[in-house]
């Protein structure tokens, strides 16, 4: 392990012995205690920041900040998601509008590249802090009279469920590292080309019947992921399925 892994994580322990907001000791008393140079010590602490486990206040020194929140792969709703961890969901509707679903839209939907979705984007927040961007599309003919209000602090598969009588019995996800764009930056409150986590969903009635696509930027110092796992075997004793998949540039290993 490098000088700067070790001051990460022994700065990590001291974290653990802190409560949100403290804040961490002087950097000239830090150096001396773990025993590393200024250099080695503010490249950890660097990226213990942009990991989300610290926050630089100009001018008042480094706090904890907020532990991440874990975020388990299910076919949730963000709404679900929060009420569960006993915080207060919210969103702000960016923008709404019909527009010709297009090539790459009409693919994962299973329309026609000129049929009508409807298109939304939305901040999502829990207890009044930024949290993901959603841009989602939904065939119109799924959801007529949708309105921007319709979306306002609700969860949209509970609308779809009961307003329109659709429920979501099945979804793929993938997720992967990104960094945020100028426009993703500003409506998050974060700086240009902060660490998020990309996740974009397809999902579909038990009938088969596509009902959204999903793209969701989530920012990468307020999550983390969290799968449990377990081994499958067949009759035979031998495993009969991967326990996970790794896409790697449209290619698939075990």
């Amino acid at each position: 392990m490098g000088k700067q892994d070790e001051a990460r994580e022994r700065v990590l322990d001291l974290i653990e012995s802190l409560q949100v907001g403290q804040a961490i000791p002087p950097e000239r008393q830090l150096c001396v205690r773990l025993g590393v140079s200024r250099l080695t010590l503010r490249a950890a602490v660097d990226q213990l920041v942009q990991e989300g486990y610290l926050v630089r206040r100009h001018g008042s020194g480094t706090f904890v900040s907020q532990p991440k929140i874990a975020q388990q792969l299910a076919l949730t709703s963000f709404t679900e998601d929060m009420v569960r961890r006993g915080m207060v969901p919210s969103s702000r509707t960016l923008e709404l509008a019909v527009v010709p679903a297009g090539a790459r839209i009409a693919r994962r939907l299973q329309v026609s590249p000129e049929d009508p979705v409807v298109k939304i984007r939305r901040l999502r927040l829990a207890d009044g802090e930024s949290m993901a961007i959603e841009t989602l599309h939904v065939p119109a003919a799924l959801v007529p009279g949708l309105t921007a209000a319709d979306l306002e602090g609700k969860s949209f598969y509970e609308l779809l469920e009961h307003r329109y009588g659709i429920v979501i019995g099945y979804g793929q996800q993938t997720i992967e590292p990104t960094v945020t764009n100028e426009e993703e930056s500003a409506d998050l409150g974060v700086p240009l080309h902060s660490p998020a986590l990309l996740f974009e969903r397809t999902t579909s009635t038990e009938a088969g019947r596509m009902v959204e696509f999903v793209r969701s930027i989530y920012r990468g110092d307020r999550y983390r992921l969290v799968a449990e796992l377990s081994p499958q075997r067949a009759r035979n004793g031998r495993y009969s399925q991967p326990l996970a998949q790794l896409v790697v540039r449209g290619h698939e290993e075990g």
